[in-house]
């Protein structure tokens, strides 16, 4: 009994052993092509693959410079700059006398401004430029040791740089109020400035031609009341006279200037000159001191 059923095993073993092959060979008979060829790369790949080690990623450090490459380094000083130094101030870039007050002449001279100035701002407004450039000020700045004696002679030694410039700034604005406190002075400086026409140097008399005779008979005769005077009170009337004569001539000037009317400015600047002389001689005038009248 046992036997048969150990034999009646082994057939459908064997049976069922042929089955499964005769199943799978048909299963692989109806595959395609691309299918079996798939089937085949597909393990060459994984090979390929596990048998190829991953790339690694490599960084590379910054190398450091061996001891020729510092000393030649050293050796060579970088290039110097090519800029050029700033070039000094060109002579048209001083200020001129009105520059110096913008706060009592922010106009500039005539045309753009006028001649009449208010002296009593301009005054004000140089003291206080005078107490801000005035040289004592500076003179800590000077680091120099004392002069010998036999440098006592030469000031410049001693001095700052600081307090060169500003014995240059105030000797500047010195010259500056007084031109521009005078109208006789403020013109010739305007005449010389924009018009080249210089009514003080050697070359005056090309500018302003022979006198008028009726000025010339005027300044005479006031020399001769002058001159035969015996007090003060006796050139009262020649000032009233003068002064009345020198307002209407700063008046005549400042509107040739004004209005750009240079040979009417020469003209007048050449009265105002004669009146303000005669001033001078009254207010200098003194008994049996020769008169001197300067033209």
């Amino acid at each position: 009994m046992r036997a048969s059923l150990v034999s009646s095993s082994a057939r459908a073993a064997t049976v069922l052993c042929a089955a499964c092959r005769r199943e799978a060979r048909a299963t692989l008979a109806t595959r395609s092509p691309s299918s079996r060829a798939a089937a085949t790369t597909t393990p060459r790949r994984a090979l390929q693959t596990a048998a190829t080690p991953p790339v690694q990623k490599t960084t590379t450090t910054p190398r450091r410079p061996t001891a020729t490459q510092s000393r030649s380094s050293s050796t060579h000083p970088p290039a110097a700059s090519t800029t050029s130094p700033p070039s000094p101030p060109s002579p048209s870039a001083i200020p001129t006398y009105y520059a110096l007050f913008p706060e009592t002449l922010p106009n500039g001279p005539p045309p753009t401004g006028k001649f009449p100035i208010d002296l009593r701002a301009l005054r004000t407004e140089f003291l206080r430029l005078q107490a801000a450039s005035h040289p004592d000020f500076h003179h800590s700045a000077s680091q120099q040791p004392s002069p010998s004696p036999s440098e006592t002679n030469n000031n410049n030694n001693t001095k700052s740089p600081a307090r060169i410039r500003a014995e240059a700034t105030s000797s500047l604005i010195n010259a500056a109020y007084k031109t521009l406190s005078s109208p006789l002075l403020r013109a010739q400086y305007l005449l010389r400035e924009q018009h080249g026409v210089d009514l003080e140097g050697d070359e005056a008399g090309a500018h302003t031609g022979a006198p008028d005779p009726e000025l010339l008979m005027t300044v005479l005769e006031a020399r001769e009341v002058m001159e035969e005077a015996e007090t003060e009170a006796d050139l009262e009337e020649v000032r009233v006279a003068n002064e009345e004569r020198i307002d209407e001539s700063e008046q005549k000037l400042g509107e040739a200037l004004e209005k750009g009317d240079v040979q009417g400015a020469k003209e007048e600047a050449v009265r105002l000159r004669y009146w303000v002389n005669i001033r001078e001689g009254v207010r200098g005038w003194e008994r049996g001191r020769p008169l001197v009248l300067q033209h």
